[in-house]
C-alpha cells in the first residue's frame, strides 16, 4: 500500500482536507497516509520556507505530497510556501484541467459550449525566481529565466500529456512579439519538440489573443503550455469558465516528487464554519489517485462526484440558492452516499486499477539541465545600467572617453527606449541608464577587457549591474532597445 504526506494547510484547509480524505475512506482508497507541518502556523514558529524539517524530510522520502491550501505570512518578507515547495522539488509542470461540470452553471454551460482545457504551466522560471533589486531609489529590477532545458522538459512533458489524453491540437502562448529572447527561446523549444509528435495539431497564439479567444471561443481548445508567469493568469482566467477556482484541480508533477493541491485561498473568514467547498480539491486528490494508477477508485469516487452536481446538491458558494445549501461535511457525505451511482454526462470508465511504483528515489546530488552547446559562444560587448540624473548627451560624452581602443559607444537606452545617439525629448527619463559597448570592428573580446572598461567607468558612475552582450554563432544573444 503506497503512503503519501498529507499537508491539511491553513483556514478552510483542515475542513476541506477531512472532508476528502473522508470520501476517501468510504471509498477504501489504497493509500496510507502520514501528516506533516506546513504553512503558516509553521512560518510563526520561526521556519523561513514555511515547512519543518522533518515535513522535508517525509515528503521527499515518501515522493507525493497532497495539500490543502496554505498562507503565507503578509509583510514578513518570507516567501510563498506553494512557490517554495514548487521549486525546492523541481515540480517542473503545473498541470491544471478545466472541464464543464454539470450542476456548476457558467454562461458556457447554459449556452451548451463544452469546455475541456488542460494549461500546462512552467512551474519553475521565469520572474518566480523571485530575484528583484532596487537598482536606485526609483528602479526596482526582475530577473527573468527561462532556460532551453527547463523548457525542454516542461514541453516534453506537456505532448506526452495531450498524447495520452486523446487531444488533437496543442497550443503555445507567449510574448515572443516583444520578449524575443525569452519567449522566442521558449517558442522555439515548442516547435522543436512539436516535431517528435506529427499527430497532434501544434500552433502559437499570443498570450494576450489567446485569453480573449478562451472567453469568446473556449472550445476550440484542448491543451495550452505556457511560461510561469502568463500560465498563473491563464490558468485562472479558465478556472473562471468553469465556475472558479473552486473546481479547478492542480497538479505539480516532477520526475521524483508530485504535488496535489487546491490552489484557491485558505478563506478565513468562513474557516471553521464548516461551509467551505471541497470539490477542487477532491478533484485534485482524483488527480493524484490517477497519478498512482488506482483507476477504479478514482472513477468511483468522480463519477459519484459528477452525480452529485448533476443533482442540484451544492455548498454555499454554488448552485441554486432557492435550494438548500449543505456543510462541508453533508456535502461529503452526499458524495459518499451516491457511490456506485452514473451521472447522465461525462461519466468516467472503471477502468482497472494499475497500481504504479512511485518515481522518488534517494539523489545523491543535485541534477545539473544542461543542452548540447552546438554554437560558438564569444563576447561582442556590455550593457552598463548606471544611475545617474543628467542628459543623454552629457552621458555619452562621459562613457566616450572611457571606450579605448577595444570599445564604441553604441547607444544609451532608459527604461528600454533608446535616447542617444537618436531620440526624442518627449522620452521622460528615470535615473537609471542603460549604457551599450560593443568592439570595434567585431574585435575579440573578454571578460578582462570588460572588467577593465567596468573600473574605467566607475570613477565617474554608480554601476548597478551589467550584462555580457554574447553572440551565439552568428546569431545576437541580447535584444535591442526600442528605437535601435
Amino acid at each position: 500500500m503506497n503512503k503519501i504526506a498529507v499537508a491539511k494547510g491553513d483556514g478552510i484547509g483542515l475542513e476541506i482536507m477531512d472532508a476528502v480524505l473522508t470520501i476517501f475512506t468510504a471509498a477504501k482508497v489504497p493509500l496510507e497516509y502520514e501528516f506533516v507541518e506546513m504553512g503558516k502556523w509553521v512560518f510563526d514558529k520561526g521556519y523561513s520556507n514555511g515547512m519543518t524539517p522533518d515535513a522535508q524530510q517525509t515528503i521527499e522520502a515518501l515522493g507525493i505530497l497532497f495539500k490543502g491550501p496554505m498562507e503565507t505570512p503578509k509583510g514578513k518578507g518570507v516567501k510563498s510556501v506553494n512557490v517554495t515547495a514548487r521549486k525546492t522539488w523541481n515540480t517542473y509542470a503545473n498541470k491544471r484541467t478545466f472541464q464543464t461540470l454539470h450542476g456548476v452553471d457558467t454562461v458556457f454551460s447554459k449556452a451548451g459550449i463544452p469546455i475541456d482545457i488542460t494549461v500546462v504551466r512552467e512551474n519553475i522560471e521565469d520572474t518566480y525566481g523571485g530575484i528583484e533589486h532596487m537598482l536606485t531609489h526609483d528602479v526596482a529590477l526582475s530577473r527573468r529565466f527561462i532556460t532551453r532545458p527547463g523548457s525542454h522538459q516542461l514541453i516534453k512533458y506537456a505532448f506526452e500529456m495531450a498524447k495520452k489524453k486523446g487531444a488533437k491540437r496543442i497550443t503555445c502562448g507567449h510574448k515572443a512579439n516583444i520578449m524575443k529572447i525569452t519567449d522566442g527561446l521558449f517558442l522555439q523549444v515548442f516547435y522543436e519538440v512539436a516535431k517528435d509528435y506529427p499527430e497532434l495539431k501544434a500552433d502559437d497564439v499570443i498570450v494576450d489573443d489567446l485569453c480573449m479567444k478562451l472567453v469568446t471561443r473556449p472550445d476550440l481548445f484542448d491543451v495550452v503550455v505556457l511560461t510561469n508567469l502568463q500560465g498563473d493568469i491563464v490558468s485562472d482566467l479558465c478556472a473562471g469558465l468553469v465556475g472558479g477556482l473552486g473546481f479547478a484541480p492542480s497538479a505539480n508533477i516532477g520526475d521524483h516528487i508530485c504535488i496535489f493541491e487546491a490552489v484557491h485561498g485558505t478563506a478565513p473568514d468562513i474557516a471553521g464554519k464548516n461551509i467551505a467547498n471541497p470539490t477542487a480539491l477532491l478533484l485534485s486528490g482524483i488527480g493524484m489517485l490517477h497519478h498512482l494508477g488506482l483507476m477504479q477508485t478514482a472513477a468511483l469516487i468522480e463519477n459519484a462526484l459528477l452525480y452529485t452536481l448533476e443533482q442540484g446538491i451544492h455548498t454555499g458558494d454554488f448552485g441554486d440558492k432557492s435550494t438548500p445549501s449543505l456543510s462541508t461535511t453533508e456535502f461529503a457525505n452526499a458524495i459518499i452516499q451516491n457511490f456506485g451511482k452514473t451521472p447522465k454526462a461525462g461519466a468516467r470508465p472503471l477502468l482497472p486499477n494499475m497500481p504504479t511504483t512511485q518515481t522518488h528515489f534517494k539523489l545523491d546530488k543535485n541534477p545539473m539541465l544542461e543542452s548540447i552547446e552546438t554554437e560558438k559562444e564569444h563576447i561582442v560587448g556590455v550593457d552598463f545600467f548606471i544611475e545617474s540624473n543628467e542628459q543623454p548627451i552629457a552621458i555619452a560624452n562621459k562613457c566616450m572617453r572611457h571606450a579605448g581602443v577595444k570599445f564604441k559607444l553604441v547607444n544609451i537606452s532608459n527604461r528600454g527606449t533608446q535616447v542617444w545617439p537618436t531620440g526624442s525629448v518627449y522620452t521622460n527619463l528615470v535615473n537609471q541608464y542603460n549604457v551599450r559597448f560593443e568592439s570595434i570592428d567585431d574585435m575579440p573580446l573578454n571578460q578582462m577587457d570588460v572588467l577593465g572598461l567596468y573600473v574605467s567607468m566607475s570613477g565617474n558612475f554608480k554601476i548597478c549591474s551589467s550584462e555580457l552582450l554574447l553572440m551565439l554563432g552568428s546569431k545576437k544573444a541580447y535584444s535591442l532597445a526600442q528605437g535601435q
